[in-house]
């Protein structure tokens, strides 16, 4: 086990948390790869030599010293990739560090839903289930013809190769894009998809409010749905153009909890993260002609002046929309 994925327990608006954190592990490896909102790949290979230890003994020191020095708990899965250290943090808990042995990589994946892979969306997991493939052991005792037939040929051997336990992925380092997130919780467990759906439109609004007023265009948007049972499911998707208007990110928010397909989930919280901001005097937006987006631009306009002028409630969540 020489990887780590931590995953931080901080709320997704604090923006200076992530780049913090990212520093503490960097204290035991430099190859260390963002995840944002909120977690990180780390490659312990060197570190484990340096230190004597192994990455489940680490991952309790990075704990420690996460909550002595920023109050924050994490959780951490262990494995011998990226890939089975992702799988391995579904199973993890605060205080807990869940670990895969290289030895154990076959017993570990093979009971494991195709959903669960890292990299299989809905739409692939759908088909593999229709035709009986609903485990990864099943996945990886298919033929590699009988896969590729159903997901494509390069797709079908990464399955294939990955369902066997071999994970070819490492730590790539990288620094933490500049972003903005902005959270809504529920109260409860939430079901209902409309209640889903105000909440994002809530939360993009929000976002390209936050947007305009420091004069910033992201380029792309992460969706996090958090559950009942801690689990979390991240999609993002880059913009067409880069923009700070409510309404394309509104939009763009739908799109990606659509393409979830979540069926009656328990949702805790939704996060809405933009991506690589960028000054907004350095990018313009394709005119469309169309008198009803123009429109929604002027309000938007005064809308901000209002919230400039009598503060952020002077216009309501959704009026835009109205």
């Amino acid at each position: 086990m020489t990887i780590l994925c931590v995953r931080f327990q901080l709320p997704p608006t604090d923006e200076a948390a992530l780049p913090q954190l990212l520093g503490l592990l960097e204290e035991f490896t430099p190859v260390v790869e963002a995840l944002p909102p909120d977690g990180a790949l780390v490659d312990l290979r060197g570190a484990e030599r340096y230190f004597g230890r192994d990455a489940v003994e680490l991952a309790a020191v990075i704990r420690v010293r996460s909550l002595a020095l920023y109050g924050v708990d994490c959780m951490i899965g262990a494995g011998p990739g990226p890939m089975l250290a992702r799988m391995a943090l579904r199973d993890a808990r605060p205080g807990v560090t869940s670990a895969v042995s290289a030895d154990a990589v076959r017993e570990f994946i093979e009971e494991k839903p195709v959903s669960a892979l890292p990299g299989v969306g809905t739409a692939t997991a759908r088909t593999l289930c229709e035709y009986g493939l609903d485990t990864l052991g099943r996945v990886a005792a298919a033929p590699l013809s009988t896969v590729q037939r159903l997901v494509g040929a390069k797709a079908g051997r990464d399955l294939h190769e990955k369902a066997n336990g071999i994970d070819r992925g490492r730590v790539v380092p990288n620094a933490v894009s500049r972003s903005l997130a902005t959270e809504r919780p529920f109260t409860r467990d939430e079901l209902d998809p409309d209640r889903h759906r105000r909440a994002l439109l809530s939360a993009a609004e929000d976002l390209g409010t936050r947007l305009r007023a420091l004069d910033k265009v992201c380029a792309g948007l992460t969706l996090t749905v958090r559950y009942a049972d801690r689990s979390s499911t991240t999609r993002t998707r880059t913009l067409k153009e880069p923009t700070a208007h409510s309404a394309v990110l509104t939009r763009t928010a739908y799109d990606m909890y659509e393409a979830l397909g979540l069926q009656r989930a328990r949702v805790r919280a939704l996060t809405l993260r933009a991506e690589s901001l960028r000054p907004a005097e350095h990018s313009s937006y394709q005119l469309t002609f169309d008198p009803v987006d123009e429109k929604v631009r002027r309000i938007e306009e005064v809308a901000d002046r209002a919230r400039a002028k009598f503060g952020p409630r002077a216009v309501m969540p959704g009026a835009l929309a109205a």
